[in-house]
């Protein structure tokens, strides 16, 4: 059966019927209102619903007796509705725009078929395989328009389709949407797979330089007489209505140039063919004329896709193509030429042929571009949104909100760039007035919602501003200026004093307060401020926004400055850039500092040295996620100022715990361990937690990796992590009047809770010290007297091996800090082999085999090229090899065991042997022979096969145990190559099975 066939007999059975069941004399006369309708001198157009009604009625399946669903027959009745259908569409001359407007995919695919059949296209056969030249004139016909309407269905379903909003809800007219929606789906499904055929077919149609015929009334009424009664005329070449070749030409250009179009998004190669074809369909309409009666094509949208491909194919030598601005803008775009760019828009100004949305999309790419880090392209943002802004203002539409927030800080080169983006937009000779009102209203509108009277003079003593308006008009303008701000005439100089920016004009306390809540300019942050206290002197505008947070120690003090100006304007600037540095917003957090630190400066000693401390933070913050993060050193300066943070001793200064304890870590993972060894004052040790835990952890990792002269450092940082890790234990009687005992799992006992000490290792990134940590606290794990299972680590031997007071270390906390501080120095650096083997020993010891064996093959793999090298012998150690023997043995893998008992310094051929005893294995059991390179088991497998009789298994082993490579008489050091070429693909192989 045919493709198209098929998609005939699905959407025949699938289609949901829901006409009642007409009488014959109704349809009868139906139909003869029909006829009578259709060859009227110039009838209306019939609905085309009428289709759906007749194709409906014809597809309708029939119950028998038995009440059993059957197909709909084939019937004299459902012939003439399905011929009913046919003629109307017939009437409408096949007009494949009406139909697919008016039709869904479905019926309008029932309706085609139809077609198909009734224009005797041979059963069976794909359109492809057919010669269109050896048809009848009207079967060629048939075969071009179903396989455009399939290339068209497959362009239209690309596109987005707004969603309709339901109505209220009905399960029958849900279950019908839904039955559509899948039939819909499947025949679309079909066609995409027929894409290529279909190209194929209309390729072949424009070879063809012959008219072609489609089937009108006539005709069809032909094709339903009898087949005697026909004599034949619908197989002459003159049956039917005439196509001239031309037309189909045309017709089939266009489509497959729309086809060609959509696979370019996955094929730019295409977009040349889809160019030849649309400029192909652009030449046959001017040849031609666009008023034919027998198709219709949008000029606008071939417009469109002409322009399309042209920018799409453009090449640099191409003088042609860079005459249109689309091209030459998508050139520049590319090669990063925005001088030119900038003077395209400008010279557009004039003719304002580039569209508004095509604008705007050049605006936001160079946006995007911007916020990647390209920090040139700010300024040419700000020149194409002027131009796009200018362009706008002479169009008569609204001022973008882009523009008003470029524009918040205006700078004379602005002012300068938009005064010369407005004389090149306007000829003032030739433009009207109304152009020439639009553009005086927008320079004097301009004027009025600047804050500095300087640039207002800019704007009002130029060429352009002077000839569009009148003197009593700039004379008015200038007067209001002067009222809305008495300190400022226009002699001044630009402000720049942080206090002396003149407030602007009053406006709803609501928006200002929105204003402020949303600016990150510590300029019009005080400006808004000032005004708002201008209006009220009642409110707290540091609480207007519950995002604001300032620690505690910060907001007693700042609470307490007496002028209300000030103290909302300190506590503002401070909290929004604590909030920019979480954020990771570190330039606008700088500016917010900044600020502050000069307003805090004049009055207050100790929240200058506190804005002092926040911006040293700021700075780490900077510098380990920029430089910091690709290995580059921090300035001495910074260093400096670190340990000046540490060292400082300032009375009665607040301070936030967190700024030493990232200046601890700073200095950690820069390894400035001769420093927190040796230079760091001894109060400071006693007083500050994390530079004692800084300093243990520096001292232990100098001293390694000696672990005879670093057990001594590394004893104190063992009690002090114990200490940590140690549970306060409590007696309380309860009501039964038995004591019970309570621990705590938080610890005062220690210099600071467990949680806070893994925050901090969290924020350690030097590879040693991680390391340091990672065993500590591994080795304490393993001193717990119930483990079962130790797990390894790097330096674990510089620990102490005993506590004196089990009961009151937290194991279970320990446990749980083990696997947090691994899955953390894996996104470290996820290749450290010895942090791999430590994740797969805890998988081991808590049962999960599968993922222990990932992370035991992950661990060889880094380390040996992936297995192309050999594994280290001290990270595949014994005790490796055999807790992966163990794993492979608990998940039913035997013949893996067997092959890996080999790797052992010395093989384990007792339990080698009692795996492959094993029947019921999970693995490729005999497909992994070829990995065997010892003897002795491959001569156990060939007895074992043949004592179970497996004769094809026991060829295998012979096989094996026959190279030539593993006879015992070749020297030691062929007989360890093929072992090592054994052991490499054998890991391979498990590699992939496991990762």
């Amino acid at each position: 059966m045919s493709a198209e066939a098929a998609d005939r007999e699905a959407a025949t059975s699938s289609r949901p019927c829901t006409p009642p069941q007409t009488s014959w004399f109704e349809f009868v006369l139906e139909e003869a209102l029909l006829e009578q309708h259709l060859q009227k001198p110039s009838p209306d157009p019939p609905p085309v619903q009428l289709i759906v009604q007749f194709l409906e009625q014809a597809s309708k399946p029939s119950v028998n007796e038995q009440n059993q669903v059957q197909p709909p027959p084939d019937n004299k009745r459902n012939r003439i509705l399905k011929l009913l259908a046919l003629k109307v569409a017939a009437h409408l001359k096949w007009d494949l725009d009406v139909l697919e407007k008016s039709l869904s995919v479905p019926v309008l695919n029932m309706l085609l078929n139809e077609l198909l059949c009734i224009s005797k296209v041979p059963p069976g056969t794909k359109h492809v395989d057919v010669d269109l030249s050896s048809l009848p004139p009207t079967t060629a016909m048939a075969i071009l328009l179903y396989n455009r309407w399939a290339i068209r269905t497959i362009v239209q379903s690309s596109f987005p389709v707004k969603q309709v909003k339901p109505g209220p809800p009905q399960l029958n007219v849900m279950n019908q949407m839904q039955q559509e929606k899948e039939l819909t789906e499947n025949i679309l499904k079909v066609l995409k797979e027929q894409a290529a055929d279909s190209i194929l077919v209309l390729e072949g149609a424009l070879k063809l330089n012959k008219d072609l015929y489609v089937h009108t009334i006539r005709t069809l009424d032909l094709l339903a007489m009898e087949p005697g009664m026909v004599n034949g005329e619908t197989e002459s070449s003159t049956a039917g209505l005439k196509i001239s070749a031309e037309e189909i030409q045309c017709q089939v250009c266009y489509d497959l140039g729309a086809i060609y179009f959509q696979q370019g998004s996955t094929n730019v190669a295409v977009h040349e063919k889809a160019k030849e074809k649309f400029f192909k369909t652009k030449e046959l309409i001017a040849k031609n004329g666009s008023s034919s009666l027998h198709f219709t094509i949008d000029e606008e949208r071939l417009a469109g896709y002409c322009q399309a491909c042209e920018v799409l194919t453009s090449s640099s030598d191409d003088a042609s193509q860079q005459a249109t601005p689309y091209s030459q803008i998508h050139s520049c775009m590319k090669s990063g030429n925005y001088q030119d760019l900038v003077k395209i828009f400008l010279e557009d100004n004039l003719t304002l042929s580039l569209p508004e949305q095509f604008r705007q999309s050049v605006l936001r790419e160079l946006f995007q571009k911007a916020q990647q880090g390209n920090d040139a392209l700010d300024e040419v943002c700000f020149k194409v949104c002027v131009c796009n802004t200018v362009c706008d203002v002479l169009q008569g539409r609204t001022i973008d909100i882009q523009f008003c927030q470029l524009f918040l800080k205006p700078s004379k080169e602005k002012i300068d760039f938009l005064l010369e983006v407005c004389s090149g937009s306007i000829n003032l000779e030739n433009a009207s007035e109304a152009l020439k009102r639009k553009m005086a209203a927008f320079l004097k509108n301009l004027c009025l919602g600047m804050e500095d009277l300087q640039f207002v003079f800019m704007i009002s003593s130029h060429e352009l501003f002077i000839k569009l308006l009148k003197d009593d008009e700039r004379k008015l303008l200038i007067d209001q200026m002067r009222k809305r701000s008495p300190r400022v005439n226009l002699c001044t100089k630009p402000v720049t004093s942080f206090y002396d920016i003149p407030a602007s004009a009053s406006v709803n306390i609501g928006q200002l307060e929105h204003q402020l809540i949303l600016s990150v300019d510590p300029w019009r942050i005080r400006q808004i401020l000032i005004e708002l206290h201008g209006m009220t002197s009642e409110r707290q505008f540091w609480t207007i926004s519950n995002k604001w947070e300032v620690p505690n120690v910060y907001g007693n003090v700042i609470l307490g400055i007496k002028d209300s100006l000030t103290r909302d304007l300190v506590y503002i600037l401070m909290a929004k850039g604590l909030h920019c540095c979480a954020i990771k917003d570190f330039v606008h957090a700088k500016q917010l500092f900044a600020a502050c630190l000069e307003l805090v400066t004049e009055f207050s000693p100790k929240l200058r040295q506190v804005m002092l401390n926040e911006m040293l933070l700021l700075d780490i913050y900077t510098h380990e996620a920029g430089a910091g993060a690709s290995g580059e050193r921090p300035p001495s300066d910074l260093i400096s100022r670190v340990r000046g943070y540490l060292e400082m001793r300032v009375p009665d200064i607040p301070l936030r715990q967190v700024i030493a304890e990232e200046c601890v870590a700073f200095l950690l993972n820069w390894c400035e361990n001769e420093y927190l060894t040796m230079q760091v004052p001894l109060p400071l040790v006693q007083t500050n937690p994390y530079v004692k835990l800084g300093q243990l952890l520096a001292a232990t990792c100098k001293e390694l990796p000696g672990p005879k002269e670093s057990r001594r450092t590394a004893k104190d940082l063992w009690e002090v992590v114990v200490q940590i890790c140690s549970v306060s234990n409590q007696h309380k009687r309860g009501n039964d009047g038995r004591v019970s005992l309570i621990k705590h799992r938080e610890s005062t006992l220690g210099i600071m809770y467990r949680s806070e000490l893994l925050s901090f290792i969290k924020k350690l990134r030097e590879p040693l010290v991680l390391t340091t940590i990672l065993s500590l606290f591994v080795k304490l794990h393993n001193v717990r007297e119930d483990i079962v299972n130790d797990i390894a680590a790097e330096h674990i031997s510089i620990w102490p091996s005993s506590i004196p007071n089990l009961q009151s270390v937290d194991f279970e906390a320990v446990a749980v800090t083990v696997k947090e501080l691994v899955s953390y120095a894996l996104t470290i650096n996820a290749n450290n082999h010895f942090w791999l083997i430590i994740q797969a020993d805890i998988y081991f010891a808590t049962n999960q085999y599968s993922a222990a064996l990932h992370y035991y093959l992950q661990a060889g793999a880094v380390c040996s090229d992936f297995f192309n090298k050999m594994v280290p012998p001290d990270v595949y150690t014994d005790q490796v090899i055999k807790r992966m023997i163990k794993c492979c043995s608990l998940l039913n893998c035997h013949t893996q065991v067997a092959i890996l008992c080999q790797f052992l310094r010395e093989v384990d051929y007792k339990t080698a042997f009692k795996a492959l005893q094993e029947q019921n294995s999970h693995d490729a059991m005999d497909s992994y022979y070829e990995y065997i390179w010892d003897v002795t088991i491959l001569e156990y497998l060939t007895y074992l096969h043949h004592k179970r009789g497996e004769t094809d298994k026991r060829q295998i082993a012979i096989k094996a145990i026959g190279q030539t490579e593993l006879n015992a008489s070749n020297p030691e050091e062929v007989l360890q190559l093929a072992a090592q070429r054994r052991k490499k693909k054998f890991l391979q192989a498990m590699a992939k099975l496991y990762f």
